[in-house]
Parts: C-alpha cells; sequence; structure tokens
C-alpha cells in the first residue's frame, strides 16, 4: 500500500487523475481543487459538468473548508454513521467550480476506508470520488469489471485491493439544508 500511496499522490499532486478503492466502489479521482484535472474526469467518463461529482475527506473537520454553513448535525451524522454517507451541503467552496452541481452545491463524504482516509489524510486537499464507468453504463462492482477505457485513461491505477471480488454497496447520499433540513436522496 505504501508505494501505491507514493505514486497516487505523486499523480494527485501534477494534476493526474487515479482509478482507486473507495469506501464504496473503485473511482476515479484527482484534486478537487484542479479545474483541468476535474474536466479530465468528465471527458473520461463523457460525463455532462452540471452533474457534478463528489469528494471524499478523511475527517469531519475539513467539512467547513469546503462548504459554508454546515449544520452541526452533519458532523453528528458523519461520525455515526454505520455504512458510507454522502452529505450534499449548499453552497461549496475552495473546490474547482466545473465540480460543482449548477446549484452550487457539492456532495462530501468521510471514507473510513484504509487506502483513501490515508490519501487523503496525506494529500491535504479533497480528492473526487466518481464511478469508474462511462456514462450511462453501470458502476464496476470490483476491479475487474473496470472498462479498458477507464483503465487506459488514467495516469495512475492503485494495486492496493485490486484482487477483491466483494459487491460493495453505494453510499447513501442526503441534501442537508444549513437550517438542518435533511432530505434522503438514495437510502
Amino acid at each position: 500500500m505504501h508505494d501505491d500511496l507514493k505514486q497516487a499522490l505523486e499523480v494527485l499532486r501534477k494534476g493526474g487523475i487515479i482509478l482507486y478503492p473507495t469506501d464504496t466502489i473503485w473511482g476515479i479521482g484527482c484534486d478537487a481543487t484542479n479545474a483541468d484535472a476535474v474536466r479530465r474526469v468528465y471527458e473520461l467518463k463523457q460525463r455532462d459538468n452540471s452533474k457534478g461529482m463528489l469528494v471524499l475527506l478523511d475527517n469531519t473537520a475539513k467539512l467547513a473548508g469546503y462548504a459554508n454553513d454546515i449544520p452541526e448535525v452533519a458532523y453528528d451524522m458523519a461520525e455515526l454513521t454505520t455504512k458510507p454517507l454522502t452529505i450534499i451541503y449548499d453552497d461549496a467552496k475552495n473546490l474547482a467550480t466545473n465540480l460543482l452541481a449548477a446549484d452550487g452545491s457539492v456532495g462530501i463524504r468521510i471514507t473510513e476506508e484504509q487506502f483513501s482516509k490515508e490519501l487523503c489524510a496525506r494529500f491535504k486537499k479533497p480528492i473526487v470520488s466518481t464511478s469508474a464507468n462511462s456514462n450511462g453504463e453501470p458502476s464496476p462492482e470490483n476491479f475487474a469489471q473496470v472498462n479498458e477505457v477507464i483503465k487506459a485513461g488514467v495516469d495512475y491505477i492503485v494495486k492496493f485491493r485490486q484482487d477483491e471480488m466483494k459487491n460493495p454497496a453505494p453510499s447513501s447520499i442526503i441534501k442537508l439544508t444549513k437550517d438542518g433540513q435533511v432530505t434522503i436522496i438514495r437510502e
């Protein structure tokens, strides 16, 4: 894992994109503050940039750096959840603007998975995490199901966990307004 972290960090710092394991499925990632890197991810996925993509952080202490007016309940939800939870915040900041949804919101998930958590901690910035598939194709359930076009389009493929054949569940997704109102998007 150490060599993978070193290589992935080098690629992220240079504005590249990676294919890496997350707390849900294999993801395509890049520096969430780098608009050129984000654009490359959209192009690889053949996806319209008005849909936005989520980002991973390694701990809740970093939330305030990337969303304004975070309700206190967000910290409780992120820390108490028993499965991966993506929270959509209304007013994103300090992220590439082409990463955000059309309304300026962003989905943020605090990862507890070993590799992605350590990668976020060492990178010290949020990392894009979007499913490793082209627009309209099903999300791969494991590394073996990742399309060869996706593999060929990234700058680095993490080796850690490639042999796992689990079928991980996607994260729950909720939208949380500044006043603490919760809307469940996906359970």
